[in-house]
């Protein structure tokens, strides 16, 4: 199979995927909170999906200011949890990277898999578990803005709760 075919594999089964959203040369999922831009390849007859998903550093997100040394936990542990990806997707093969740029913590992720359909579920799943990670990292006691104000509002309806505090 030619690496062309692989691609054209590759962009429908984003073309079919609900979620995904033609964007310039790639995609956007726009299922959730954080639109998470999805570009298509292919290497050795393989679908590969590279994901790139930007969330808020907290003191971006709060309306008081976050120490330091708080923010810097917080993205060690966020990394750390990112760096799980693997359970929350069926294909075999994901390579991932988390960095800070600026106000935002950028999480990139690389599929690749034989199967073009599951590739492409497997990038909207990571879209999502990146947002629900971001979630369970919201530490208590600050106030917040949005996006965050609505995740907190929409893992509390989910829960069947209360708003105030963190889903968990």
């Amino acid at each position: 199979m030619s690496e062309s075919d692989a691609v054209e594999r590759a962009r429908r089964a984003a073309e079919v995927n609900e979620s995904f959203e033609p964007r310039g040369d790639g995609y956007v999922v726009t299922t959730t909170a954080f639109e998470g831009s999805v570009e298509v390849d292919a290497d050795e007859g393989a679908a590969v999906f590279t994901v790139t998903v930007a969330v808020p550093m907290l003191d971006a997100v709060t309306d008081e200011a976050v120490a330091p040394v708080v923010e810097e936990g917080w993205f060690e542990t966020f990394e750390l949890r990112i760096d799980d990806v693997d359970g929350a997707v069926r294909g075999d093969d994901a390579a991932v990277s988390v960095r800070q740029d600026g106000d935002d913590a950028v999480v990139t992720v690389e599929l690749r898999d034989l199967d073009a359909t599951r590739g492409a579920a497997d990038a909207v799943a990571v879209v999502e578990y990146v947002e629900g990670t971001y979630v369970e990292g919201i530490i208590p006691g600050y106030e917040y803005t949005e996006p965050v104000t609505l995740l907190v509002q929409q893992a509390a309806d989910a829960a069947g709760g209360s708003q105030g505090g963190t889903p968990l």
